[in-house]
């Protein structure tokens, strides 16, 4: 049995403790937040055993196995070295640190102390992109993967928590590096990092706020960002966030020199396209077959997976639980290779480096205008 707690006790906290409670062979034994009634309010609505205020209490008085630490980015560099000193596995909520050099402290004491870590990019785990890396590595592609498009939409509602961060200028969102985008992207730059193969790829990058947030008085979020990422003679790719773009897309796309896949995560579908067209006229009536069979394949899979009750919008957080839990007891390597982790982290260092860059290149100009 796991001992099992989690750190930091906000929303992605209940998805944490859903899931676990899915899952046989473990328990949470203790739950942690500086705001005691956050604390308090998990303890009293999941099977948890115990509620603390603080991280060095929770670890000396139940001695956990694994700490899931599911706090603002800010802090997660701090409590993930404490909860690896303390001799205890970690799983980091997304973004995994706020930056490389601090990624790679952790990931390096990780593998010093012989402990497993990783990071919560549970989309990479979701059925349909379980399939896609299945096809990818039985060679579906024709080889290593040549071009990847990865798109990820948000939308910058007046309400939740989007409308909370348009409406506190003290939002701990906007005291990261890169802002709204630092929050939210590593889930779609996570799905290249995993194709990638050198360490620090090159990245061009076209950040702005948005004409609506534009409109409304913001000019500190940057709500749409366009970044191209290439390793030299091999691999390229584009990434799109994005609060405007309709429909609102979380999906990716990888090609090779054979075939190529599309993984769309709103409605849970992969879709293979065949390299070779057919001939002539066939081309217009049979293609369109084909993909209409695939997805009603992907619907009839769907339908299987609910009936299982395996078919939730966390489906990947929870294999991915369980995949790392499995990497503890048997001792082998985690779910995500640590190096894709770290890949992450410095792509988007280097995305964040040039947002600011461009800001206050913009803002220099800002003033030259307003001297003349």
């Amino acid at each position: 049995m796991l001992r099992v707690g989690i750190v930091g006790c906000g929303k992605i906290a209940d998805s944490h403790a859903a899931q676990l409670v899915r899952i046989s062979g473990c328990e949470i034994v203790g739950v942690c937040d500086r705001e005691p009634l956050m604390a308090q309010q998990l303890y009293e609505r999941f099977p948890v055993k115990a509620w603390y205020r603080e991280v060095a209490e929770l670890l000396a008085r139940e001695h956990p196995n694994v700490v899931h630490v599911t706090t603002p980015p800010e802090s997660h560099y701090e409590i993930a070295k404490l909860c690896l000193e303390a001799g205890c596995h970690v799983y980091v909520e997304k973004p995994f640190t706020v930056n490389a050099t601090e990624a790679e402290d952790i990931l390096n004491l990780a593998e010093k102390k012989g402990l497993k870590i990783t990071a919560g990019h549970d989309d990479q785990f979701r059925p349909a992109a379980r399939r896609m890396r299945a096809l990818v590595r039985e060679g579906f592609l024709g080889g290593a993967p040549l071009h990847m498009e990865s798109y990820y939409g948000y939308e910058m509602a007046r309400t939740g928590y989007a409308g909370a961060l348009l409406g506190d200028r003290q939002h701990w969102v906007r005291r990261l590096p890169g802002g709204l985008a630092h929050n939210i992207i590593s889930h779609g730059i996570a799905r290249i990092a995993e194709f990638l193969t050198i360490d620090s790829p090159d990245v061009i990058v076209y950040g702005f706020t948005s004409p609506r947030l534009t409109s409304l008085g913001e000019s500190e979020i940057i709500d749409e960002l366009r970044v191209i990422i290439a390793e030299e003679q091999r691999t390229t790719a584009y990434f799109t966030f994005s609060s405007q773009l309709r429909p609102s897309l979380h999906q990716f796309r990888v090609y090779g020199s054979k075939n190529g896949l599309i993984l769309d995560q709103d409605q849970e579908t992969l879709v293979c396209l065949r390299g070779k067209k057919f001939k002539s006229y066939a081309e217009t009536f049979l293609a369109p077959v084909v993909m209409a069979h695939q997805y009603m394949k992907g619907m009839c899979s769907n339908i299987r997976l609910f009936a299982a009750r395996e078919f939730h919008m966390k489906a990947g957080m929870k294999y991915l639980i369980e995949a790392f839990y499995r990497s503890i007891i048997d001792d082998t390597p985690e779910p995500i290779p640590l190096g894709e982790i770290l890949r992450t982290a410095r792509i988007m260092d280097s995305i964040f480096a040039q947002m600011r860059t461009r800001r206050e290149i913009r803002m220099g100009d800002a003033l030259v205008g307003s001297g003349d």
